[in-house]
C-alpha cells in the first residue's frame, strides 16, 4: 500500500528535476566550483545542495499532480455509488479525527489490489485506490487499507522523504561531480593543465553518468525508509480503525500478490511482491508476514 507508487514517482520527477537543472546549470556555465586548478570543494558542496534540495522540494510540489497523470486517477467530485460515498466518509472521518484538510479521493483503472497516498502537505493531499481493490475487497479491508493511507499522510511522510531525498542528492551531485573531474583528469594527463581540460560537455556528460548511476544505488536509502515508515502506517492504520480492520487489509494483499500489474515494467518493480533478499533493498515495502506479525504484537486495540 501507499509507498508503492508515490516513492516511485517522487524519485522519477526528482532525477528528472536534478538533471534538468544540471543541464541548465551547465549551459550556463554556472558551476563555480571548477578552477583552473582544479575542485574547490566547499563550493562544489553548496552547488550540489542547492540542486540537490531545489530538485527534492520541485518532486514534492509536484507529486499530486504527477501521480494523477501516470495513473489515470479520477478524483471522485460527486459519488456515484455505495463504494464512492465510503471512500469519502472514511477519509473524512479519519480527517476529522486528525483535524486535518481533507484530502482528493480519487480511484485509478488497474486490476491491481493497491492504494497510495500522495501531496506536498497534510492539508492538501490525495488518497487513490485502484479498482482491483474495491472488486476484491470487503468494506472492513478496505477501511483498513484507507486508514493506513491516512497515517501516511497525518505523519508527514511525504515531506520527510523529501528532507532525506535532499541530502541524497547533495551527496549523489557532489560525488558525480568528482568522479566525473578524477575521470576528465586522467584522460587529459598528457595536456600538461588539468585544471583547463577539465569541464565542457563531455565533463557534463560523465558527470550526469555518474549522476544517474550514484542515484540509482542511493535510492536504497529512501527505500530503508519507506519501509520503516510502513510499519508506523501500520499502527496509524490499527489506532484509527482498529487492528482487525488493519491486519484484514493486510492479509487480503497477501493473498492477492498475483494480482499485482506488471503490464507498466517501471512500475511492477515496486510492487508487493515477495523478492530475494538483495533485491529487498530496493523494495519499498517489508514482506507482508512481517508486517502482519508485528501489528499482530502491538499494543494496540
Amino acid at each position: 500500500m501507499s509507498f508503492i507508487k508515490r516513492i516511485l514517482l517522487f524519485l522519477l520527477t526528482n532525477l528528472a528535476i536534478v538533471v534538468m537543472l544540471s543541464l541548465i546549470f551547465s549551459i550556463f556555465n554556472i558551476q563555480p566550483y571548477l578552477t583552473p586548478h582544479g575542485i574547490e570543494y566547499r563550493s562544489l558542496l553548496i552547488y550540489a545542495a542547492v540542486i540537490g534540495f531545489t530538485g527534492s522540494f520541485i518532486s514534492l510540489l509536484l507529486s499530486k499532480t504527477m501521480a494523477k497523470w501516470m495513473t489515470k486517477v479520477q478524483v471522485i467530485t460527486q459519488p456515484k455509488d455505495t463504494h464512492e460515498e465510503r471512500l469519502l466518509h472514511v477519509v473524512g472521518s479519519i480527517s476529522q479525527k486528525l483535524n486535518i484538510g481533507m484530502p482528493e479521493v480519487g480511484i485509478y483503472p488497474s486490476l491491481e489490489v493497491n492504494a497510495f497516498a500522495t501531496g506536498w502537505n497534510k492539508n492538501h493531499a490525495l488518497v487513490a485506490v485502484s479498482e482491483g481493490l474495491l472488486k476484491e475487497m470487503d468494506p472492513d479491508e478496505i477501511e483498513g487499507v484507507l486508514a493506513h493511507e491516512m497515517a501516511h499522510v497525518a505523519n508527514g511522510d511525504m515531506v520527510t522523504m523529501t528532507l532525506i531525498q535532499g541530502v541524497v542528492n547533495t551527496f549523489v551531485i557532489f560525488a558525480a561531480r568528482v568522479a566525473a573531474y578524477a575521470v576528465q583528469g586522467a584522460l587529459s594527463r598528457g595536456d600538461g593543465d588539468t585544471g583547463r581540460a577539465v569541464g565542457g560537455i563531455s565533463y557534463f556528460i560523465t558527470a550526469i553518468i555518474f549522476e544517474i548511476i550514484f542515484s540509482i544505488l542511493a535510492s536504497s536509502i529512501v527505500f530503508w525508509f519507506s519501509r520503516r515508515r510502513e510499519f508506523a502506517a501500520d499502527l496509524g492504520g490499527a489506532q484509527f480503525v482498529g487492528k482487525r480492520k488493519m491486519i484484514a487489509g493486510l492479509r487480503k494483499l497477501q493473498q492477492l500478490t498475483n494480482r499485482i500489474d506488471t503490464s507498466n515494467k517501471t512500475l511492477a518493480t515496486m510492487k508487493i511482491t515477495d523478492r530475494s533478499r538483495f533485491a529487498r533493498v530496493f523494495s519499498s515495502h517489508p514482506p507482508l508476514e512481517v508486517r502482519i506479525a508485528r501489528l499482530d504484537a502491538a499494543a494496540v486495540s
